[in-house]
């Protein structure tokens, strides 16, 4: 049998103008600023009345760690939302937008898949409403305003050895990840090494994603730290004059963007760090917008449960003051196979001892979701080729963890299909069972909380640190940045640093390779391994293939 591919179904979506959207969740024409008839940004007056409201519940979407089969967190997400206002809920979902890198890189675009999607797919996944563009634009004003600071006299004293900021580009770009900058004589400046990240994982991303409001965002804007001063003293923002400005460039970016599914629900779609080299989860403005307005929120948050989850729990909600009521693990019978051994071509076969063999990673998710206190539930998330059997010896094995297992065909039948899962999500949140605490306290020293992370989630033995870093974080730590919770950057397809362990590994190490401070966002950034804050692209990226057909339409972007 054949099924259509998500473009095509996304192209016969039945959209509603955006302002019957806004309607459904008390929104009026003047509390937004449509662009186009599809998607709006919603007012920071709209935002500002509904604060007082009391909160719905909150529902947080996670998955195993990511294999080439597919597990469809996103999709998931989606299909639930949907679900949930099938039977009866008042729901919306909260994710985040897509990045250039990876959409012309390996990944592709994609807003969810099948019958479980958010529209207009094509503009979500390439300018939308230019969020990524005015974060880039602010983030490379603040390293134009540093370098001519240097220029004009060096008021502040950086010493030009130490300065902290990069540069950064929404897209995937290897050759700059290191490179000399003000080449070229007197007038371009004082040459010095530098280097691009990109985008999502800028420190000014990471800021939006977490501020409160305008004032808090320029605040924290502020705090940024540049550069260092010779005897090591911080240089801020604030010092160079550029949190005013910046503030201005991102005073759009701020505003959620209001979209819709393919059934004619809401959905926000704001900031996107990701969840290997960021904290991986949607604006804090948002989400706490959403559950003013909806009964259910569903949102999610990047890559596996080690990585996105865990920061979601750790940095997000004890941010934003927020927590979850219940949290899916999205998982799939040919993830399972994968992390059992079989290879991509042969997933297609019944092959219930692999499924067994894989399922040690989920059955460690598990685990890990249910130590913050927080009642989960596993979604199986239905392909075509799953067998019977093989359905049901996930189930089996995630009953042992005392966790129940849904079938969810929201792929195919959208919210039809993820009701079951749906009903099963309003048990667990109104069960009042969460009881929900961070693994690690604010006042734990910073190499505590890395260790704690490594060996409660990853189940690292150890972690290896250098003398410099270990010093790093103690002086830190003595300029009053102690209590910051820690975001760790590594590789999203293992517990482990090394990409090509699968499963659920025990006896590893995590080496540490740098520390970096966001004082503005309020964390600690801990890069592991070979993780790159600027990825590159694969041998036949994916733009290859991306143009333009006779009918003017998209072709190879999803």
């Amino acid at each position: 049998m054949s099924y259509k591919s998500d473009i095509e179904i996304a192209r016969e979506a039945n959209k509603l103008p955006i302002q019957e959207i806004g309607a459904k969740i008390g929104m009026s024409n003047d509390d937004l600023l449509p662009y186009g008839h599809d998607k709006a940004k919603v007012s920071q007056d709209f935002i500002n009345s509904v604060k007082s409201k009391e909160d719905g519940k909150l529902i947080l979407v996670t998955a195993i760690n990511p294999t080439p089969a597919g597990e469809g967190k996103t999709t998931t997400t989606v299909g639930l939302g949907d679900g949930l206002n099938r039977i009866g809920k008042n729901a919306m979902i909260c994710i985040r937008e897509a990045s250039l890198g990876p959409n012309f890189g390996m990944k592709g675009g994609a807003a969810g898949g099948g019958m479980a999607q958010v529209v207009p797919m094509e503009e979500m996944n390439l300018h939308f409403t230019g969020d990524f563009h005015a974060i880039t634009s602010a983030h490379s004003l603040l390293s134009a305003m540093i370098d001519n600071h240097i220029y004009w006299g060096n008021e502040c004293e950086i010493d030009i050895r130490r300065v902290a900021w990069r540069r950064v580009v929404d897209m995937n770009d290897r050759a700059l990840r290191q490179i000399t900058a003000s080449l070229g004589g007197v007038s371009n400046g004082f040459p010095r090494e530098t280097g691009f990240d990109i985008t999502v994982a800028s420190e000014v991303m990471a800021i939006l994603c977490l501020a409160n409001d305008l004032q808090d965002l320029e605040k924290r804007l502020g705090d940024i730290i540049v550069a260092y001063r010779r005897d090591k003293t911080p240089v801020y923002c604030r010092d160079i004059k550029a949190e005013g400005a910046m503030t201005v460039l991102l005073k759009d970016a701020m505003q959620p963007n209001l979209v819709q599914t393919l059934e004619n629900n809401p959905a926000f779609v704001h900031g996107g760090p990701f969840a290997n080299i960021a904290h991986g989860c949607n604006s804090v403005i948002a989400t706490k917008t959403a559950l003013k307005v909806a009964d259910y929120v569903v949102t999610e948050a990047g890559f596996g449960a080690d990585l996105g989850a865990e920061k979601f729990m750790n940095i997000k909600c004890r941010k934003a003051g927020i927590a979850p009521d219940a949290v899916v693990i999205v998982a799939t019978v040919r993830a399972m196979k994968m992390n059992g051994g079989v290879a991509k071509a042969d997933l297609g076969a019944e092959n219930v001892e692999a499924v067994n063999n894989g399922c040690a990673n989920l059955g460690r998710h598990i685990e890990n979701v249910k130590s913050f206190g927080v009642p989960a539930v596993v979604a199986i998330n239905h392909f075509v080729t799953d067998t019977d059997a093989e359905i049901q010896a996930v189930k089996d094995y995630v009953a042992s963890h005392g966790v129940e297992a849904i079938l969810s065909r929201h792929w195919e039948l959208g919210s039809e299909g993820s009701a079951p899962l749906a009903e099963k999500v309003v048990e667990l949140a109104e069960s009042g069972a969460a009881s929900f605490a961070p693994i690690y306290p604010d006042d734990m020293p910073l190499f505590e909380k890395i260790e704690t992370i490594a060996k409660r989630i990853y189940r690292a033995d150890e972690v290896l640190a250098d003398a410099k870093i270990r010093n790093q974080l103690k002086e830190w730590e003595a300029a009053g940045y102690g209590n910051l919770p820690v975001c760790m950057a590594k590789t999203q397809y293992s517990f482990s640093t090394d990409p090509n362990l699968r499963g659920a590994p025990t006896g590893h190490s995590v080496p540490v390779r740098e520390v970096r401070l966001s004082a503005g966002a309020g964390f600690i950034v801990v890069v592991c391994g070979e993780i790159m804050t600027m990825p590159g692209l694969p041998r036949k990226p994916a733009s290859e293939s991306i143009r333009l057909n006779e009918e003017g339409q998209i072709e190879g972007l999803f």
